[in-house]
């Protein structure tokens, strides 16, 4: 019989190492910690690598396209896209049709980058010890819950139970 977690006693589902958010927040931490270390060749941050892998993939896109691919907001993506142009990475240019747009391309040493990147996956599929078929189902699995939690419906009556989960 499966435990849901309307059926945990209050005082064993407000332990720490019960919480998946916490969960997240450990693995997500120490990725960036072996993140850090590998990127550290490539003189860039997490955050920024992140916007190099969505330039390589899509060339030029606009600011709001690329906060919106990354999950992040204007206030973040700015000074890192600042930092970027700043290194010589990328270029922002207005668009000539709607002065309130920008967009963002790779330089040629931002582009150059891209080789010398192809191998901080393989690094990072190698830290976690996990088989290529493990990481896929871990990346499907983590797809699906974010898709269920963008689509949560955050009024729901706590005493009705947790609603299949």
């Amino acid at each position: 019989m499966e435990t849901t977690p309307d059926a945990m006693p209050s005082e064993e589902i407000l332990r720490l190492d019960h919480q998946i958010c916490f969960s997240l927040h450990a693995a997500s931490r120490a990725f960036n910690g072996v993140y850090r270390a590998v990127l550290k060749d490539l003189e860039l941050t997490y955050p920024q690598y992140l916007v190099m892998l969505v330039l390589w993939e899509h060339g030029e896109l606009p600011v709001k396209t690329i906060g919106t691919r990354l999950r992040l907001d204007s206030g973040t993506l700015s000074p890192l896209l600042k930092r970027l142009e700043a290194t010589g990475h990328v270029e922002r240019r207005r668009s000539t049709e709607d002065e309130r747009s920008v967009t963002v391309r790779p330089t040629p040493k931002g582009a150059s980058l891209r080789e010398q990147a192809a191998l901080v996956p393989r690094r990072i599929a190698a830290a976690t010890g996990l088989t290529l078929e493990e990481l896929g189902d871990l990346q499907s699995r983590l797809a699906a819950l974010t898709a269920k939690l963008d689509a949560a419906d955050l009024d729901f009556d706590p005493a009705a139970g947790c609603g299949g989960a």
